[in-house]
């Protein structure tokens, strides 16, 4: 029998056995059927929206259905932004210069920080006069960026041997202490290698084919020595730091991936960055081996302070740890916002009307940023204000959960479920003004993590993802408060050795900037130019 004949045969069959069916049964069918198509949609349309979708998940209109989908055209490349000035009977474009052409002293950088060389152009029928036949009566002043292949410098110390004649003694200084015991390294080159990996991502082994390039050479594994000692030297400024962080009464958590550590041939153990953000802007990356919620209690501690809070995602962990400690637990709307935006194709009428309750009262927490307000008056504004827009939209989700014609596996449920679930944790903010609604600057200071592991992609040792958490610990605070990573490192890999121990809290970035910020210790390279 051929393979039309087999397909027919089939056909057939199906068709008697459905006909068989009666109506209630035909029915069941169909609802089994179509909540399947229903969930498959929505499953395509997640797909659709991690390759062609925009990394943003606040909540956008629904497209005009007369346009195409992003994925079946190629995207247009963004047009700059262009400045417009008002005329009055219409807009005229301005035109943009750099001054390059016409004289114009338009700055673009910090002389602070950027060598500038000055050259000197003479007109050429100046040239062969003598000073008396002519005057400068102004100049003309153009800047080029320029660059060297590779910015290494060498620090050579001469220091003579003298000897008195009138007793024979030989006199010379001994060589420059650095801030590793006979390392050929500067401060100034240590700060630089930690901050070109860590905080631009770029691996050791292009730092060293740069090395290479500009005519130095040193072994790879000297520099991977390097790191590991330079950074072992902060580590008591970490963990001042994270004490910091667990005396805040306000904290955020978090957990991030990390491949660490060989499992076999190919393979690599998964650990997990455990981000910490504490009520001064300071934020720590402990590093565990796995995610058990048990790491929860032993980085934060079974004795928090008086009326602690932890803000976190849904994870129950952390719930675990709020119930076993007694803690006041504020959950995330920006997680319980991402579930209705996963809902929109399965149930986009209340989907939409979800994300537009929720955007409602971000609004009220963007007039609070704009208005400055603080303390009293902004917990008396989001009573006020986001108060009665918190309890219609639960109101709102009660009423949705007692319709009928949703399944539990319906994302749109699921969305309702997670929110009313957690609802004590998510109104927690509008009684506790020093409670953030999201977790949204815990996300932004951790993402240094991911970027990261698309350049160097794994740490090899469980003690060498200790060392990448607490480096970034100390340069991710540098960045909350306005500090120069690199002005910081090369004052504290100075400072550490020297400074007492009973008062290491002082070189954190927060307190570094009130008491040392004004008159960092330099690198000789800062001191003596070139030449």
């Amino acid at each position: 029998m051929s393979d039309m004949q087999n397909a027919a045969s089939t056909g057939s069959s199906e068709l008697t056995e459905v006909s068989a069916l009666s109506a209630g049964e035909l029915a069941v069918v169909v609802r089994s059927q179509a909540e399947k198509i229903a969930a498959l949609e929505h499953q395509l349309e997640w797909f659709r929206r991690q390759l062609f979708g925009q990394k943003s998940e606040r909540f956008a209109p629904e497209p005009d259905p007369s346009q195409m989908h992003l994925g079946e055209v190629f995207p247009v490349p963004a047009q700059p932004i262009e400045k417009n000035q008002s005329i009055p009977a219409h807009t005229r474009r301005i035109t943009q210069t750099d001054g390059a052409e016409s004289g114009e002293e338009l700055k673009f950088f910090d002389e602070s920080k950027v060598p500038v060389q000055t050259i000197i152009l003479m007109h050429a029928d100046v040239e062969g006069l003598s000073p008396e036949q002519y005057e400068v009566i102004g100049e003309k002043v153009t800047y080029r960026i320029a660059q060297r292949p590779g910015s290494y410098q060498i620090l050579k110390y001469r220091r003579p041997v003298v000897k008195i004649k009138s007793t024979a003694r030989l006199l010379a200084l001994p060589a420059p202490e650095g801030i590793l015991e006979g390392s050929r390294a500067d401060v100034s080159f240590v700060a630089g290698l930690l901050l070109d990996k860590f905080a631009w991502h770029l691996p050791l082994y292009r730092q060293h084919q740069r090395l290479a390039a500009g005519g130095i050479r040193v072994s790879r594994q000297w520099l991977t020595q390097l790191a590991q000692a330079s950074i072992s030297l902060l580590a008591p400024i970490y963990e001042a730091q994270f004490d910091s962080i667990r005396a805040s009464r306000v904290k955020a958590m978090d957990e991030t991936p990390i491949k660490a550590g060989r499992a076999g041939h190919g393979k690599m153990h998964t650990g997990y960055f455990w981000p910490v953000y504490g009520e001064l802007d300071e934020i720590c990356f402990p590093f565990h081996t796995s995610r058990s919620g048990d790491f929860v209690c032993s980085a934060l501690g079974l004795k928090p302070v008086s009326g602690a809070v932890l803000l976190t995602d849904g994870y129950a962990a952390y719930e675990q740890y709020a119930e076993k400690t007694g803690i006041h637990h504020a959950r995330c709307w920006s997680h319980s916002r991402r579930g209705f935006f996963d809902a929109l194709q399965a149930e986009p009428t209340g989907a939409s009307a979800a994300l537009e309750q929720i955007k409602a009262m971000y609004a009220v927490e963007e007039e609070i940023r704009e208005r400055k307000l603080a303390g009293e008056d902004k917990q008396w504004h989001r009573l006020t204000h986001s108060k009665p827009l918190v309890e219609m939209f639960f109101a709102w989700v009660d009423e949705q959960l007692k319709r009928q014609g949703f399944t539990p596996s319906n994302p749109f449920i699921q969305a309702l479920n997670y929110v009313r679930e957690r609802r004590v944790g998510l109104e927690l903010f509008l009684t506790d003004p020093d409670v953030p609604i999201d977790t949204n600057h815990i996300e932004r200071a951790l993402r240094v993590i991911p970027m990261g592991r698309k350049s160097w992609l794994f740490c090899w040792t469980e003690l060498g993802a200790k060392h990448v958490g607490i480096i970034q610990s100390l340069i991710v605070t540098c960045r909350l408060h306005d500090i120069d990573p690199y002005t910081y490192l090369v004052d504290v890999l100075q400072r550490v050795g020297e400074h007492p121990a009973s008062r290491v809290a002082e070189l954190t970035p927060r307190l570094w900037k009130e008491h040392f910020a004004a008159n960092p210790l330099r690198s000789d390279i800062e001191d003596f130019p070139p030449r």
